[in-house]
Parts: structure tokens; sequence; C-alpha cells
């Protein structure tokens, strides 16, 4: 059976919305917290499943290059033609693509700038998957590297910019909690639920920018203003940041 009209046009219009880049070649959104990449164990509504709304006459659709934690807001790249999706893939895989966070944890991390390099390893709890760390030479150790930068510090509460060299799953959020510094919100790796007497509502991890090499020549920086409750949660702890 097929969605009423109105209901068609309301997602697409939804869709449209959180575009904050496109041209020929790329699509780039700023993902809301909540929504998942792609579908997973869970078979929900997805940003992959909105990019229909974007489709060519032939039917062809963009294609994401790399994904978001479902409760991560921010920057994501889809490409729009197998060419481009080609390029921008080797691009990821040969770390030219940078991408920079924002995060909220409950105090500066000492000392306020650094990189962590401990190692992680992947461990099936029930049906959900975590991320430890773990020694160099455990069996399943992988590398793992992310650089850290305090920008500013309030009452219970630290900005940090995130930067990971490499790509694990949960890599920020467990690099940060190996340091005693979990993500605010993060209920998965021990993350407080109340900064600046608060609630937090959901992990405060923000994708804020995305530095890549253009598949057409060229590079490209886009990047995606802080949502209205990470900017709030950081304004109730004393911390002056802005938001779109």
């Amino acid at each position: 059976m097929r969605a009423p009209i109105a209901l068609i046009a309301q997602e697409i219009a939804y869709a449209r919305s959180l575009v904050i880049a496109e041209d020929a070649a790329i699509l780039a959104l700023n993902k809301p917290a909540g929504l998942s990449s792609q579908g997973g164990r869970i078979k929900a509504h997805t940003l992959d499943d909105l990019l229909w709304a974007f489709a060519r006459s032939n039917g062809k659709r963009p294609e994401l290059v790399h994904r978001l934690d479902r409760d991560t807001s921010g920057v994501i790249l889809a490409a729009k033609t197998k060419p481009a999706a080609g390029f921008l893939g080797k691009a990821i895989a040969a770390r030219r693509v940078k991408k920079t966070y924002l995060a909220l944890i409950a105090a500066p991390p000492d000392p306020p700038a650094g990189m962590i390099a401990t190692p992680l390893r992947r461990e099936e709890v029930g049906r959900e998957a975590y991320m430890r760390t773990c020694a160099p030479d455990h069996p399943d150790a992988q590398a793992c590297e992310s650089r850290y930068r305090t920008l500013a510090s309030g009452h219970g509460a630290a900005l940090v910019e995130l930067i990971p060299h490499t790509g694990r799953m949960h890599q920020l959020r467990v690099h940060l909690a190996s340091i005693g510094r979990p993500i605010l919100g993060d209920v998965r790796y021990g993350g407080a639920l109340v900064a600046g007497g608060v609630a937090v509502p959901r992990l405060m991890l923000h994708a804020s920018r995305l530095d890549f090499p253009h598949p057409e020549g060229g590079s490209r920086t886009i990047e995606a203003p802080s949502p209205e409750d990470f900017v709030g949660v950081a304004h109730a702890a004393g911390l002056a940041i802005s938001g779109g």
C-alpha cells in the first residue's frame, strides 16, 4: 500500500531540511541525534532510508560513505554517483578525510590536550556490541588513535574537540572513558546524565566538521552547527558556544 501523497511530501521536505551542502557529486546532511545512519539489528527508519528523497529519474539515490552512531549528531556525507562513492571510499581508507567532533564531558581532561592511542577490542554482550580497551598484544586488539583538545570549561562540564585518526566503532566514546572523562549522556560507557543542574538528554557528541578531497578535484570543508540540545547543556554548564 502506497503512503499518502501528503506524507510523502512531508518526508521529502524533512530530508531536504537536513541538507547543508550539495553539488553534482556529493550530498552532506546534518544528521539529528536519534536517527540511525543505516539499518542494523533494529529495523527502523534510518537516514539511509530517507535518501530516496534525492533519487534521480533512473531511481539511483545517493549512497552514504560513512556512518555516525545513532545518538551522535552532525555532518554525514553521501555520494551522488558511483564514481564519487568509489573516490570517497578510497579517500577514507587512505585517511585523507578529516573528521572533527565536539563533545561535552564532566570535567576538563588532564593534560588539556593530547593523543589517546589505547588499542580497542570488540566484545559482544547479549545482542549488544561494546568496545573495550585492551593490551596491544591482545589477539583481538585494534590499533586506535584519537586526538583531543580542551576548548572551554565551566561548572560541571567541559567542551573538547576530538579528531579520530582511525575509525573504530565507538572509538571516541571509549577513549574518553578510558581517561576518566566519558562523554555526558553516554549511558553505555559511564557518562553523567546531569550537567549544570539540567538533565542530559542524549549522548553529547556532535560531528561538527568534515574536511575531504572532492571527487571533482580540490578539497572541501563542511561544517554542521551544534544542535539546540547540545548548546542547551553547554549553556547550563556556563559554556558559551553557538548553534544553528
